[in-house]
């Protein structure tokens, strides 16, 4: 390690960083001016990289859980050799730049996964780690280690005050992930004041009852920070690492430094001057050839550890060819065709609740899919998504396919998400839907960094009965459906189900939810099988075909679906009844699609669902109405809450017969 010219290059990444946010007028300076000297150690000396194949297997992955420092990672994946030319940089927070406000998955060669929302990349780092164990014991053989990477996240007191990280940094603790090394930038100061204002435990002590190794280090003693990261590598004593930088925000513009003004661009009117005390020109953007050789030197180091990684992993393939086509078809993430039609079918005279549909579903794709994981948050007994022939993941059994999360929702959507960014596992987690709220800032962050996750949400309306209204969730459908990207699927019976889970798996480009009944439901052997099953993938179909001329249109999701087919037989024969699971699915169909299954010159049209009613308007129209739950429920048994609600067929031909009153 060069520590002479890894200042200087702390300093011009200081510099980048206040011409930016400066350039911007927007931005935030305080942790990349703070940090700079942990970048130039880790990006110049430490992360095991190939700036050339951002994606390989085997390379570190750096996670800046305080995304509003965006510009720290910039600034060091420019100069590290990554994709990202000084124009780039230049362009920070500017519309279609490779510089985002903060660190979007995607969007960057050299950013893991997509944060800001503070404490999200510590759970998103939490669920790397296990998967990186996951994959070591898969793959690793006595003869050949394919994997001994580390995942490596930096995050500050706003990401260990938030109720995730901690949830999440229990849960690695408990795990003794030893692969996971966090990064505490201990600066004492938090957006609207000083970090004592709304903090006094002792973080060291938190994080070693959590079960970490803990030291502290001063952020500025580069052989200091060295020495704690090569010992938290080479500790292999079943637990995670948790460094404490102490830092001074905004290290180098001294009007601000050490202050809550130094967080964000406050200081942006000082750095003329604080510029030409570092030393810098007054040439903007600068970066000196000295630094900039250094560090195209340190990149042919890195590519000569790759390419003899690849020699390796080529050895590999001849060596082990049924794991090396594992390892590439879970990197694809190929799911195999026709695999709706493998799935066994339901008696006819099943009458079982979709989550135990799912459950029966879940078998035979986790033995299609060796790398579908499945957990739960401490309701495996309820969610009923347990791989029977998948075993636990502990510390002892890195190679199980069940994850016990605790009771720890929030921190389940992030680890899931960290899984979506690792990218070799088909990740799921189950709660009950009302509980979804927990999850909602994760499950949005999947939608937008576009992971293939699944959450399988049980109890799913009022239909939940005696645990009342606390659990049952009339609004959480429709709360989920308004994040864009994700799909949610109300399957209405056990073949629905087949395709609703099938759907989720195939899925490449976005999380699923999937929202599964505790009560049972009649399967609906009216509708071919086919048909529901393959209708789910289509998002909405037709469950009963009109003989007559269309006079209305009856739409159903989930476990209303029966209602209006039991409507229909008295509504005569000039009624359609469309099951529509998913209205995501459904708007990615074409026009004419669209148009086949609810045409718009039929304006009589009546939506069914056990829950509110503000969405399906889209649908209905002025003209149409909708049998909903627009209030909380009650607690008394299912069927007794959904008869009391008019959620039944009754509640449908009341509103039905309404509909062609006033049209005709």
């Amino acid at each position: 390690m060069n520590k002479e010219i890894l200042k200087k290059a702390a300093n011009e990444a200081r510099g980048l960083a206040m011409d930016a946010v400066g350039k911007a007028s927007s931005g935030h300076l305080g942790l990349p001016l703070g940090c700079a000297e942990v970048g130039a150690v880790l990006f110049g000396d430490l992360l095991q990289v190939n700036p050339e194949n951002p994606d390989w297997f085997n390379r570190d992955r750096f996670v800046l859980s305080a995304g509003h420092g965006s510009m720290f990672l910039y600034a060091w994946l420019h100069l590290a050799g990554y994709d990202l030319s000084l124009e780039e940089i230049k362009n920070f927070r500017q519309l279609h730049s490779k510089t985002p406000g903060h660190p979007e998955f995607g969007e960057t060669p050299g950013v893991e996964a997509t944060t800001g929302p503070l404490g999200q990349g510590v759970g998103n780092a939490v669920g790397m780690a296990i998967a990186s164990r996951m994959a070591a014991a898969t793959f690793n053989t006595h003869a050949y280690t394919l994997f001994d990477h580390h995942i490596v996240c930096l995050a500050g007191d706003g990401c260990l005050q938030e109720g995730v990280a901690a949830e999440a940094s229990s849960y690695a603790g408990h795990l003794g992930l030893d692969n996971l090394i966090l990064i505490y930038d201990s600066n004492d100061v938090t957006l609207d004041a000083m970090a004592d204002k709304t903090q006094s435990e002792d973080i060291a002590l938190r994080y070693e009852a959590y079960g970490f190794d803990v030291v502290t280090v001063d952020g500025y003693d580069l052989d200091a920070f060295a020495h704690a990261y090569k010992q938290a590598k080479a500790d292999d004593n079943d637990k995670p690492k948790l460094i404490i930088l102490k830092t001074l925000i905004a290290k180098g513009i001294p009007e601000v430094a050490g202050t809550s003004k130094g967080h964000g661009e406050a200081g942006v009117k000082f750095i003329d001057e604080a510029r030409c005390k570092l030393g810098l020109p007054e040439e903007t953007f600068y970066v000196s050839e000295e630094v900039r050789a250094y560090f195209r030197e340190h990149k042919q180091t890195q590519i000569a550890r790759y390419e003899e990684w690849e020699q390796k992993f080529a050895a590999y393939k001849d060596a082990e060819p049924e794991s090396y086509a594992l390892l590439c078809k879970s990197t694809e993430g190929n799911v195999p065709e026709g695999i709706l039609g493998t799935i066994p079918e339901f008696p006819q005279d099943a009458k079982i609740a979709t989550r135990k549909a799912g459950a029966e579903v879940l078998q035979p794709l986790a033995e299609a899919l060796p790398f579908l994981i499945s957990g739960s948050a401490d309701l495996h007994g309820s969610t009923l998504n347990y791989i029977a022939s998948g075993d636990d993941f502990s510390r002892k059994n890195p190679k199980g396919r069940n994850l016990f999360f605790g009771i720890r929702e929030h921190a389940m959507g992030a680890i899931l998400n960290g899984f979506g960014y690792y990218g070799l596992h088909r990740a799921s987690g189950a709660t009950f839907l009302t509980f979804s709220d927990y999850m909602r800032p994760s499950i949005r962050l999947a939608a937008l960094a576009k992971l293939p996750v699944f959450y399988i949400f049980t109890h799913d309306s009022v239909g939940v009965g005696e645990d009342g209204p606390t659990h049952q969730p009339v609004e959480a459908v429709s709360a989920l459906r308004c994040i864009p990207n994700l799909d949610v699927i109300r399957p209405a019976d056990p073949e629905e189900t087949v395709g609703a889970f099938v759907a989720s798996v195939q899925r490449q480009d976005g999380p699923t939810a999937l929202c599964l009944t505790r009560q049972a439901l009649p399967i609906l052997n009216q509708i071919p099988i086919n048909e529901r099953r393959e209708g789910v993938l289509k998002g909405g179909y037709i469950a009963k075909r009109e003989t007559t001329d269309l006079e209305l249109i009856l739409m159903a999701t989930g476990s209303e679906l029966q209602y209006a087919l039991e409507a229909v037989e008295e509504l005569g024969s000039g009624t359609r009844v469309v099951s529509m699971p998913c209205f995501e699915r459904f708007e990615r169909q074409d026009d004419r699609y669209r148009e086949t299954i609810l045409p718009k010159k039929c304006r009589r049209r009546v939506a069914i669902e056990a829950g509110v009613s503000g969405l399906w308007f889209r649908y209905v129209g002025l003209d149409g109405k909708v049998v909903a739950v627009d209030r909380f429920g009650l607690s008394a048994p299912g069927a007794t809450v959904m008869r009391t609600l008019g959620i039944d067929t009754e509640g449908t031909l009341k509103t039905a017969r309404e509909v062609l009153a006033i049209s005709g």
